[in-house]
């Protein structure tokens, strides 16, 4: 099974495609996929679901895993990343994966195997879950490819109750 796993937002967008072959994960693309502040909302938009679409097309995952949007202090920052999130599920939808969201709890459950761990927490476990040749990721790529190892520890039991 492939899973492409995406952390939410609109300037920056975790992307990650990871597979699960004889019980192991590998991690087959991953990114932060970046928008310029000199460019409009509309055209930022745009630009993350040609991205999506583009890697969707290349790397033929069968299911997205998204992480479900957290409300801050700045409701323009989260309905902005709403979008962002539309725009995701739309490409995910219209190309034929199924969409599974996972909330930020579940996410670190699964891979820490506590609800309070911080980021650095996460990302050092996905370093030891995941092998990777990249040298340097953003946060937004372990977010994303954290995602997608949840989706795989989760898959069957979303299934079943589906």
């Amino acid at each position: 099974m492939r899973v492409l796993g995406i952390d939410p937002g609109y300037e920056r967008l975790g992307i990650a495609v990871v597979e699960k072959r004889e019980n192991k994960d590998f991690l087959i693309f991953s990114e932060c996929f970046q928008t310029s502040k000199t460019l409009n909302f509309h055209e930022r938009l745009l630009l993350l679901g040609n991205r999506v679409e583009e890697i969707i097309k290349t790397h033929e995952p069968s299911v997205l895993a998204i992480e479900t949007l957290m409300f801050n202090t700045n409701q323009k920052t989260a309905m902005n990343v709403a979008e962002a999130r539309g725009v995701v599920l739309f490409q995910a939808v219209k190309n034929g994966l199924s969409v599974l969201e996972y909330t930020p709890l579940q996410i670190k459950i699964a891979i820490t195997g506590y609800g309070r761990s911080d980021k650095g927490q996460v990302t050092e476990m996905v370093k030891r879950l995941i092998k990777t040749e990249k040298k340097e990721m953003k946060d937004d790529e372990y977010d994303a490819i954290a995602c997608a190892i949840t989706c795989f520890a989760s898959y069957k039991t979303q299934i079943i109750r589906s």
